[in-house]
C-alpha cells in the first residue's frame, strides 16, 4: 500500500478537475483498480491509482469559454498558414452546407405555404357555391313579396269581381285569427 492518501469519489473528482461522473465511469471500467468501499467515506481511490489512469492531480480546470482569436499568438511559417488556410477552407464548406441547408428550407417552407394557399382558396371557392346554394334555397323558401293590386280596366260585358280584386288571392286579414292566407281560395 502506498503512503499516498486515499481519495473519495468526490474528492478525486475536485483533485483532478473532472465530474464524479468520471470517476465513477473510470472506478467501473477497471481504470482505478485500488478503489475499495469504505463502509463511512463510500469509495475511496487511492491516488497512485488516478495517476496511474492518466488523471492529473489539481489539473486546471477547461475554461469557460474559448479564448479570442486575437488573444493568442499566431505562428508563423508554412506550416501555420496551410494549417490556418485549411481551417478556413473547412469553415467555408461548413458556412456553404449551412447555407444550401437553409436555402432549402426556405424553398421547402414557401413550397408548404403555396400547397396551403391553394388549399385555401380551393375550400372558400367550396364554401361560396355552397353559400351561393343555401342563399337560392332561403330565396325559394321566402313568400313572394306582396303586389299592389291594380284596378283592371272595366270591361263592357264583364263582371267585376266582388271587392274590386282581381285575383283570388286573399290579401286581407282573417278576422278571427289575424294571419293571412297565401293560397287561392277556392
Amino acid at each position: 500500500m502506498s503512503s499516498r492518501p486515499m481519495l473519495t469519489q468526490r474528492e478525486a473528482a475536485a483533485a483532478c478537475g473532472v465530474s464524479r461522473t468520471t470517476i465513477r465511469r473510470r472506478r467501473e471500467a477497471g481504470d482505478l483498480p485500488g478503489a475499495v468501499q469504505d463502509p463511512v467515506r463510500g469509495w475511496v481511490i487511492p491516488v497512485d491509482d488516478l495517476l496511474a489512469a492518466g488523471l492529473r492531480l489539481h489539473a486546471p480546470s477547461p475554461p469557460d469559454e474559448a479564448p479570442s482569436p486575437g488573444a493568442q499568438e499566431h505562428p508563423t511559417g508554412p506550416v501555420a498558414q496551410e494549417q490556418g488556410a485549411a481551417a478556413l477552407r473547412a469553415e467555408l464548406e461548413r458556412v456553404r452546407h449551412e447555407h444550401a441547408l437553409a436555402v432549402a428550407e426556405a424553398e421547402h417552407g414557401r413550397l408548404l405555404a403555396q400547397a396551403e394557399a391553394q388549399h385555401l382558396r380551393e375550400q372558400l371557392a367550396a364554401r361560396g357555391e355552397h353559400i351561393a346554394d343555401l342563399q337560392r334555397a332561403l330565396k325559394a323558401l321566402m313568400p313572394a313579396p306582396e303586389r299592389p293590386v291594380l284596378a283592371q280596366p272595366s270591361v263592357p260585358g264583364q263582371a267585376q269581381p266582388e271587392g274590386g280584386s282581381a285575383g283570388g288571392l286573399e290579401g286581407e286579414q282573417e278576422s278571427g285569427g289575424g294571419r293571412r292566407r297565401w293560397w287561392r281560395r277556392m
